[in-house]
């Protein structure tokens, strides 16, 4: 077949065609779905692959950590069923070690396009499900020591074989999960996305031809990989090194050790985790895709952040993590807190080159994917609730600027989720939502404060089930800046009693006349905090957000 030629305004009107095909699909789940999760926060994903499994196109909203896992998802759905692969088929998993997923409740779809028989892609989604069964409610706390215990494990299967569905592996999946008709909702809301996916890929292809359609996919991928070369060949060679460390794996592991090595030559560059500790019991591991996603977005954001999330950039860097480490686990280890060891691995590779681009590079974050469940029998109903979310924090300050306030950072991407749709969907009344005073390290630009959210069970007693992170290990300072404040849960009682709570909160018993008060931590400030401007300092103090005590100690003079 003579190879298409794609002129620069042609491929750029397709591109904007395939953006649009799964920002589509994305608003599809988004509005559509049942769980607070992704109606509210946005805790899903969209992307179009071509018929090699590469991904090609990811939605504008979706999130980075999603990234490498839908990959991870054609790769396994090739190499299993290769030829055997037919329309109307839906393909569903989870699994982080045997279907290239990066935590359970991430359920991963796929469903292909075709052009007569001939396989031209696929379009995939992902949504995080507030539960999917396992030892706790909400398949997300802190102390899971092997992968069995975190929910239900769904290698690649056919959930719908040539536009029939399998009822009875869909009756099989709901009744290993909690909440069975949200869970069903949004298993729903992702089929639905692949079928519009689908039908919106057809047209293309009825308008362009199969031909032309995967000439502009492979085109897409190597404009991305040549683009993000020539980002990489614009850094200095050498090698640059950072480590940082999780606080606790909640099993009994402490002070978890990520080293890295970046070693750069022309437009190639090797991230190399050797030195890292094993894998840990608790439920903080990463598989390689996750560790990946990290690295991808990282160097992205650093470098180009307007690149497209595709195969071209996997093309363009180098990884080596070694087998078994923490960031390159194997069964059984429990990965469903990843996210939280994700933010670390992004911290590494901002620390390491900091040197190297200053101007770009932010301070220590929040660090974290810091998450709260709450569950019990809502009393209205009689019925099982589950509400979960991840919560932001600080932003790391920047060269220029103080880092942002209150903010989910880097690779998570969701929303804080509202006051009125908590109070509103769960028996739950949230009695402060602001930011932590204090927690902004100081610098010439400050770091940004972290999250408080106050939440007390109305007419009932609930399980809490908190994961925090940055609450002993501390948000960096670069350059001269301090470091941001650490995070902290603890329960406030009505008359007066305070208890504080481990960062890996599990299976607390939060009375009516309990509220759960759960801080995260702010970010690092950038360069001395001698440099800060006496208007700053001023704003600092008139807004709130900065106490008399702590200006005075950490700009002396300054105001």
């Amino acid at each position: 077949m003579p190879e298409i030629a794609i002129d620069p305004i042609s491929l750029e009107i397709a591109w904007n065609g395939l953006k649009s095909i799964a920002d589509e699909c994305f608003i599809s789940i988004m509005r559509s779905a049942f769980s607070t999760n992704v109606k509210e926060r946005h805790d899903h994903s969209t992307a179009i692959a071509d018929a090699q499994g590469r991904l090609v196109v990811q939605a504008e909203m979706a999130l980075p950590i999603h990234l490498a896992s839908m990959r991870g998802l054609m790769t396994f759905i090739l190499n299993r069923y290769g030829n055997d692969i037919h329309p109307g088929d839906v393909f569903i998993a989870n699994d982080p070690h045997v279907a290239g997923g990066t935590h359970l409740p991430d359920i991963n779809m796929a469903m292909p396009v075709f052009e007569g028989t001939r396989l031209i892609g696929f379009v995939a989604n992902i949504i995080h499900h507030a539960d999917v069964g396992g030892a706790a409610i909400g398949s997300m706390s802190g102390g899971l020591d092997e992968i069995y215990k975190e929910g239900l494990r769904i290698p690649i299967i056919r959930l719908y074989s040539k536009g029939v569905l399998n009822e009875d592996l869909l009756t099989l999946l709901l009744l290993n999960m909690r909440l069975e008709e949200e869970r069903r909702g949004d298993l729903n809301a992702q089929i639905a996305a692949c079928k519009l996916g689908v039908s919106r890929l057809e047209d293309m292809l009825r308008e362009h031809g199969g031909d032309r359609i995967t000439a502009i996919f492979s085109e897409v991928i190597s404009r991305t990989e040549m683009r993000m070369r020539k980002a990489i060949a614009s850094l200095p060679d050498g090698a640059y090194s950072f480590t940082d460390f999780m606080d606790d794996d909640g099993a009994g592991t402490e002070n978890i050790k990520i080293a890295l090595r970046i070693e750069k030559t022309g437009d190639r560059i090797l991230f190399d985790f050797e030195g890292s500790d094993p894998q840990v019991r608790g439920n903080f591991n990463m598989v390689f895709n996750a560790t990946q996603s990290a690295v991808c977005f990282a160097l992205k954001a650093l470098l180009d952040p307007n690149v497209p999330n595709n195969q071209g950039i996997f093309d363009a860097i180098e990884i080596k993590a070694p087998l078994g480490s923490f960031v390159n686990c194997v069964a059984p280890a429990a990965v469903a807190l990843r996210a939280n060891s994700c933010q670390r691995v992004v911290d590494c590779v901002f620390g390491a080159l900091a040197e190297q681009v200053p101007d770009r590079v932010v301070a220590g974050t929040n660090g974290a994917n810091t998450s709260a469940v709450f569950a019990g029998t809502d009393p209205r109903t009689g019925q099982l609730y589950v509400y979960l979310e991840t919560l932001g924090g600080g932003m790391g300050a920047r060269a220029t600027f103080d880092g942002k306030d209150g903010v989910q950072v880097n690779i998570t991407n969701t929303s804080n989720l509202p006051v009125e749709a908590i109070e509103l969907e769960y028996p739950l009344r949230v009695e402060e939502y602001s930011l932590v005073e204090d927690t902004g390290g100081a610098g010439r630009f400050r770091g940004g404060l972290g999250i408080r959210r106050t939440i007390r069970p109305i007419g009932h007693v609930c399980e809490f089930n908190g994961v925090g992170e940055r609450f002993v290990h501390k948000p960096w300072g670069l350059f001269g800046g301090e470091d941001g404040a650490a995070g902290r849960f603890y329960i406030r009682s009505d008359d007066g009693q305070v208890t504080d709570l481990a960062a890996k909160a599990c299976c607390i018993r939060l009375e009516p006349d309990d509220v759960a008060v759960l801080e995260t931590a702010g970010a690092g400030g950038y360069g001395p905090p001698v440099e800060r401007r006496a208007e700053a300092i001023r704003e600092d103090l008139a807004s709130g957000k900065f106490s008399d005590e702590y200006v005075k100690q950490h700009y002396p003079g300054g105001a």
